[in-house]
């Protein structure tokens, strides 16, 4: 059985990403998208993705995601690409992938068009 058929870890991924998702609201982070990519893609089942207005506001939601998810879920990324200083940073927890951005970063990479193929779950402008 593929990653992807088991209906155990996938909920636990999606009720993860919205998990990211209501901290990224919380951190007034900007247009956040949680994508489900399962069924076009084999190495995670969801992106979240999100915008900051500043290096400073990237950091901020990072270190409350961290600390978010190791306190209360105890959950800890795979691994981490980026700063906030190059405006775009990537949390690899598995089968969530989270990107957040700078606003021009976002515009630049694109992702939502690069992933149209995958369903929108949450959209908060």
């Amino acid at each position: 059985m593929g990653r992807n058929q088991l209906s155990g870890a996938h909920l636990q991924a999606e009720q993860l990403a919205h998990r990211i998702t209501d901290i990224l609201s919380e951190k007034q982070a900007e247009d956040i998208l949680l994508l489900d990519i399962s069924k076009v893609s084999s190495f995670a089942d969801y992106f979240v993705i999100a915008s900051a207005g500043s290096d400073r506001q990237i950091d901020a939601i990072l270190e409350t995601i961290d600390e978010e998810l190791r306190k209360a879920e105890k959950v800890q990324p795979r691994g981490r690409e980026g700063t906030s200083k190059t405006g775009w940073v990537l949390l690899d927890y598995g089968d969530v992938i989270v990107h957040i951005f700078g606003t021009e970063e976002r515009s630049f990479y694109d992702l939502e068009s690069l992933w149209a193929n995958a369903v929108p779950v949450v959209r908060i402008q």
